[in-house]
């Protein structure tokens, strides 16, 4: 059973633990004056609707954007589109490390930057300073540098809200661990989503994944083993294919599966082309594991990710390179 905040006592058959992950606050860091108005932090449809009202009361504003990831890249576009001067701030020395190689996210740097943004690489900010209204006036950086803010935007990452479960569950790499069935340690308790560390069936790797597509698909999974336990349906262990996806400007890319190895890049990856098309493939041990598309087809998607689920053998990185896209299709 359940205890409430309250004490009340909530019984169930089956619990489910979707909590998902909360947002990484410069406040829980002690930045300086962190806490000022009009810095903004992106989860909730609440949280996008408050940042639209400062984009509307700020109209050809500064913003300052401080992160690189997902967050970073789709706001900094949102607000250029919506005539706010943004400058990006990130320590790494590219942006979407953790996913893109140099080569990747060279290209999406120079696009933004031709798109008017300005980016800040290797600094952090290390305070705030605010007006007489308690809104935030400028950015201090690490560097010594000292940006004018009307509006921040901070993407620095989350963390999965699993404090309530600690001790009542076993975890493992940050999150609560379960079977491919998303089972916990603790019978009829399931966890699902950002909270959930799953055997990675494909890699033969325990991992945790945030992303809206597991998220969806895990759930799905846990309550197709629930209504299974009432019938007689066989029900698989779950086989997630990782895929992460994004869209700013006239951008739309497209990753799926495993991003450690070698890498080839393919394709016209000129920021200043009309239509550039361009991707990347890894390679481990004479395989492919992974495979990133920018301005691909709806075929040729589904092409890549074929390509990543398959992982067929490559004897020739220079001809690979050479067939790019090709080379995925006719899998």
């Amino acid at each position: 059973m359940l205890v409430s905040a309250a004490g009340e006592t909530i019984k169930y058959e089956i619990l489910i633990i979707a909590t998902g992950s909360t947002v990484l606050r410069l406040t829980d860091f002690g930045v300086e004056g962190a806490d000022a108005k009009n810095i903004f932090y992106l989860r909730e449809i609440d949280d996008a609707d408050k940042l639209v009202e400062a984009i509307k009361a700020k109209p050809n504003g500064k913003a300052v954007i401080v992160g690189g990831g997902y967050i970073g890249l789709e706001l900094s576009a949102a607000l250029k589109i919506n005539n706010i001067e943004v400058t990006m701030v990130y320590p790494e020395p590219w942006c979407m490390p953790r996913l893109f190689t140099a080569g990747i996210a060279a290209f999406y740097e120079v696009y933004y930057s031709n798109k008017g943004i300005n980016i800040i690489k290797g600094t952090v900010a290390t305070g705030f300073t605010s007006d007489s209204n308690g809104e935030v006036k400028e950015v201090k950086l690490k560097d010594g540098r000292v940006l004018e803010a009307d509006i921040v935007v901070v993407g620095v990452g989350g963390r999965p809200v699993t404090a309530l479960f600690k001790e009542q569950v076993d975890e493992e790499k940050g999150g609560i661990k379960t079977d491919g069935f998303f089972k916990t340690s603790v019978s009829d308790v399931y966890a699902v989503g950002d909270v959930a560390t799953f055997p990675m069936k494909i890699y033969n790797e325990i991992r945790r994944v945030e992303h809206v597509d597991h998220a969806r698909k895990s759930a799905e999974q846990a309550v197709k083993v629930m209504l299974a336990i009432m019938s007689t349906v066989t029900v698989e262990e779950y086989d997630y294919l990782p895929y992460f996806y994004s869209r700013a400007f006239d951008l739309s890319w497209q990753f799926y599966g495993d991003n450690v190895g070698e890498t080839v890049l393919f394709g016209n990856d000129d920021p200043k082309a009309e239509k550039p098309k361009f991707g990347t493939y890894w390679i481990k041990d004479g395989k492919i594991l992974g495979a990133f598309l920018e301005g691909g087809s709806p075929d040729e998607n589904k092409a890549i990710a074929k390509v990543a689920r398959v992982q067929p053998s490559v004897d020739s990185l220079e001809l690979l390179s050479k067939e790019g896209i090709a080379f995925a299709c006719k899998i």
